[in-house]
């Protein structure tokens, strides 16, 4: 197995994650930046666990300080029980109220399971971690690294200000630049999605004014303190644009209905077509779900 390894500047290296599902190549990745502190943010899914130690065993990695977890969805987590296995000496940073559910993964496996069906069972079960290993991401701060909390995505989501670069995970969205310099930004809000929470973490990510920053999906990017307020835009747009167009019902209907408005008029989302065919089925999936997660913030707001 040839390990995909891509620089992102000094020590800091990408590493992109592809699980057995068509169209998700490019899209899960984990980050390795080397020396002292060593450290690993996100370890992918389960069935991607081999892809992720190859990698770092070419990169010669044979310690690591400590692992970090933006939150415990399987694209970002599910390998945790493997690679921390790996690597004894490593530190696990979760947020509090997501550490019980890497201890014992049962309720957490169940539960992706009736949500994303065949997509879980690519991405695998989860094997549980000794509760001993972790630290609460809660006031961490430790060689460089601080965890900023910053739900929205997910309510146990956490950022890590680090002297690589900002490790924003999932609360800049989805993010893709294209040859020729198109965008495409997609928000990452499934049920429950609270936009006040979101809102305020992006917020306080503008506020330690990153440059380099690096996106769960997918890449790092230079400006990323312009791609937080391009998002945050976004996100109020979808908000007025739901109200006013769809008020309060939800279902699939009402899914559907936003699907082909916003993919008409949200200007960040026209970038859809650059990916190629069964990337853009992956992306509707998700869009969906995103759109699901915001018509449940706006229903509730008119009851």
């Amino acid at each position: 197995m040839k390990a995909d390894i891509r620089p992102c500047g000094d020590h800091a290296f990408m590493i992109p994650l592809t699980p057995p599902l068509d169209g998700f190549s490019d899209f899960i990745s984990a980050w390795i930046v080397q020396g002292r502190p060593s450290f690993l943010v996100d370890v992918g899914p389960a069935s991607t666990t081999g892809q992720l130690l190859t990698a770092l065993d070419t990169l010669g990695i044979a310690r690591l300080d400590y692992i970090l977890l933006t939150h415990i969805h399987l694209d970002h987590a599910g390998a945790i029980g493997q690679v921390s296995a790996r690597f004894p000496q490593a530190r696990i940073v979760c947020h509090e109220n997501g550490i019980p559910h890497l201890v014992d993964p049962t309720q957490l496996w169940e539960g992706t399971r009736r949500i994303l069906g065949a997509v879980a069972d690519a991405y695998g079960p989860l094997d549980p971690v000794p509760p001993e290993r972790f630290v609460p991401a809660q006031d961490f701060a430790a060689d460089g690294i601080a965890a900023l909390i910053t739900p929205g995505h997910s309510p146990h989501h956490v950022s890590y200000v680090t002297p690589a670069c900002l490790f924003a995970g999932e609360a800049c969205g989805v993010w893709y630049r294209f040859a020729g310099g198109r965008e495409y930004m997609r928000p990452a809000t499934p049920p429950r999605f609270f936009m006040n929470a979101a809102l305020a973490s992006i917020d306080a990510l503008i506020a330690c004014a990153p440059t380099r920053m690096g996106v769960g999906h997918f890449g790092m990017i230079e400006d990323g303190a312009a791609l937080l307020t391009r998002h945050r835009a976004q996100l109020v747009f979808w908000d007025k644009w739901m109200r006013d167009r769809i008020g309060g019902p939800t279902g699939d209907a009402a899914v559907q209905r936003c699907m082909e408005g916003l993919l008409a008029e949200d200007p960040l989302l026209s970038a859809l077509d650059q990916f190629p065919p069964p990337a853009q089925k992956r992306e509707k999936y998700f869009l969906g779900n995103s759109i699901n997660g915001f018509l449940g913030w706006v229903s509730a707001q008119k009851s």
